[in-house]
């Protein structure tokens, strides 16, 4: 039989089979999240929820009941979390610890879903599989120890429990089966209550903060006053926007699927089963409320954690002889750097000439300034075309020269510091390499040296440092429990073109796990002070709080955020080097006073040429680094 034809003639293309099952979970998220304009789409990147706009995971050619069941369960639990949940009121009531603060998020998911489970016998199906299919990717079922069971899955399985009836997943039990006793000795009746408040999100919100305070978190807690959230309610119709397009890496690890963590599709995952989900938590979607919380009532000054940052220098390691600082070509052989390179450019070719034309815009700039001056009136130099009438009525007059003068522009040597924690794997770590490596070959074009280096871990949950450890009979206070990888991709020596392939091995498979910033920009700062420039800028690029499991489950909530604080109030009260952070996706200028936060990682090439314009449009000395110091956003 011929193809369908239109009226003029023109055969119409047949469409996927796939497709009208995308028509169909739009329509439903649709009409569950109870808005009639809403962008969804599908992609292969990690699932994404803004405030006009959803991106799903795209289902599989051939795709079973299971997969569109799990598919289904991710879109349902968005579009109740957009129908079911006030960012206004999340944000006034959520803790301050990044631990509490993780429980409290995951637990607020889980009322968002039992809400819409308990109404619609389908939507509970869908995100029973999608919670199934979650733990499932990841070795849960494997986890032995209480340190390794992450605290915010088992008390959000467990309220899940009490509100819906429904039993934790397989693969998810004995992670609420290791803290169960410990939570319900402690905070059985706060458990009971929550039941009875499913329909109000405040009044749930606060008996969660009550159960943060059993389980001994509720040094991370404290209730706005009436009074407070009176002031909030005039001023959230303002502030719920940006509220909404922030990320925290602390939302990654919460329960609610319908915050990405199984999201990853099975090509972004580590080949390693061990690394796959126990690695990159989830993405919140990203009306996750986290991004202003802090800085609603001081919009302008970095947040300061109450009695300063005195406690940063107590900060060590358990042991530093595991951790590594590695150049990138001993990562890998040269043939797979070569491969993970071509990777690299295939897969922003059309990124690379937005951020080349503003590069060069950059390049420009520099080097007007390098040399934009001339001199009139001189006795010899070159001869001023503006004076020529001169020259030929009075050939012995004197003053018709010219020459060019060059402006001070001082050395200067920046450092690009990327994030390589798992929650960039996808677009954002191949937006930033690219963006490093076209930033760096314009900086040197114009003699600006640039080095380019990344921070993760050597593992996931602790690596031989947390073995270490185990081995010791677990001490008290073990301080950082995790082996560092620090990561040079280009020396601020190396020539660009030596150092082009380096970029390519963040596309490698397994490379990118957990994050701690603040010794990475400790080490990144101390490479800069050794340097001869008269001038250093540090560039700061990440997408959330430092996060590192081991560390965590055996410190204090908010070790690593703490030690961070610290370090950036070293560099920006005694430090010539000149520092500002970019955030994707989330709130960095609560750590950083010279920071601007992007949502789309396509805009951090734009953003990095305008910040280093910015910086290097400034002819005399550096802002001063007290309190009135500019911002950059």
């Amino acid at each position: 039989m011929a193809p369908p034809s239109n009226k003029v003639g023109k055969t119409v293309p047949k469409e996927a089979p796939v497709e009208p099952f995308k028509r169909a979970v739009a329509g439903c998220f649709k009409a569950i999240a109870g808005v009639a304009e809403f962008d969804v789409t599908f992609a292969s990147e990690r699932p994404h929820l803004g405030p006009d706009r959803v991106r799903l995971p795209e289902p599989p050619r051939r795709f079973s009941a299971h997969d569109a069941a799990v598919l289904r369960g991710h879109a349902d639990a968005m579009a109740l979390r957009l129908a079911c949940h006030d960012p206004a009121v999340h944000r006034r009531i959520q803790p301050t610890g990044d631990v509490a603060r993780a429980v409290f998020d995951a637990v607020e998911q889980a009322r968002v879903e039992a809400l819409g489970g308990n109404r619609m016998s389908g939507v509970r199906s869908n995100l029973s599989a999608m919670l199934a299919d979650r733990y499932h990717r990841g070795p849960y079922a494997d986890i032995t120890d209480r340190a390794d069971a992450p605290i915010e899955d088992a008390v959000a399985l467990m309220v899940r429990e009490r509100l819906t009836g429904q039993a934790p997943p397989p693969d998810a039990r004995k992670i609420v089966d290791l803290w169960r006793d410990f939570i319900e000795s402690r905070a059985k009746d706060d458990l009971a209550r929550l039941t009875g408040t499913i329909e109000d999100q405040k009044a749930f919100g606060q008996i969660t903060r009550e159960l943060l305070s059993s389980l001994e978190m509720g040094e991370e807690s404290g209730l706005d006053t009436d009074e407070e959230t009176d002031q909030d309610d005039r001023s959230d119709g303002q502030d719920e926007q940006a509220g909404e397009d922030g990320d925290t890496r602390e939302d990654e690890s919460q329960q609610g699927a319908t915050e990405v963590e199984a999201e990853i599709s099975d090509e972004q995952l580590p080949e390693s089963a061990t690394e796959s989900e126990t690695g990159p938590p989830a993405d919140m979607p990203e009306d996750s409320d986290l991004g202003d919380a802090d800085e609603a009532a001081e919009p302008w000054q970095p947040r300061t954690p109450p009695g300063g940052d005195k406690n940063g220098p107590e900060y060590h390691a358990y042991t530093p002889k595991f951790d590594e600082e590695v150049h990138a070509e001993d990562l890998c052989d040269a043939e797979e750097l070569t491969r993970l390179r071509a990777y690299l450019d295939k897969q922003l070719s059309h990124l690379q000439g937005v951020v080349s034309r503003l590069a060069n815009r950059l390049q420009r700039r520099l080097l007007a300034q390098q040399n934009r001056a001339w001199e009139f009136d001189l006795e010899e130099g070159v001869l001023d075309p503006a004076r020529l009438s001169r020259v030929v009525t009075d050939p012995t007059a004197a003053l018709s020269f010219k020459r060019e003068r060059d402006t001070e522009f001082r050395d200067t040597v920046v450092t690009l510091l990327i994030d390589n924690s798992g929650s960039m794997r996808g677009r954002p770590i191949t937006v930033a390499a690219t963006c490093a490596d076209i930033l760096a070959r314009t900086l040197e074009r114009c003699g600006v040296k640039v080095e380019v280096l990344g921070f993760t871990t050597r593992a996931w949950k602790g690596g031989q440092s947390r073995e270490a450890w185990l081995a010791a009979g677990k001490p008290v206070n073990p301080g950082r429990l995790n082996d560092l990888r620090h990561i040079v991709y280009k020396s601020a020596d190396a020539p660009w073109r030596r150092a082009r392939r380096n970029l390519g091995l963040m596309m490698r498979e397994g490379l990118l796990k957990e994050n701690i910033d603040g010794e990475a920009l400790d080490w990144a700062h101390k490479r800069l002070l050794a340097r001869p420039e008269a001038r250093k800028i540090l560039m700061m690029i990440s997408d959330g709080a430092p996060v590192d499991d081991s560390t965590l489950s055996v410190n204090s909530g908010n070790y690593l955020e703490r030690h961070l604080r610290h370090i950036i109030s070293e560099i920006e009260t005694r430090s010539p080097v000149e520092l500002i952070a970019i955030g994707i996706g989330h709130d960095v200028t609560r750590y950083y006073r010279r920071a601007v936060t992007i949502v789309d990682a396509e805009e951090l090439g734009g953003v990095m040429t305008e910040k280093l314009a910015e910086l290097f449009s400034e002819n005399t000395a550096p802002a001063p680094r007290g309190r009135g110091a500019r911002r950059l956003h």
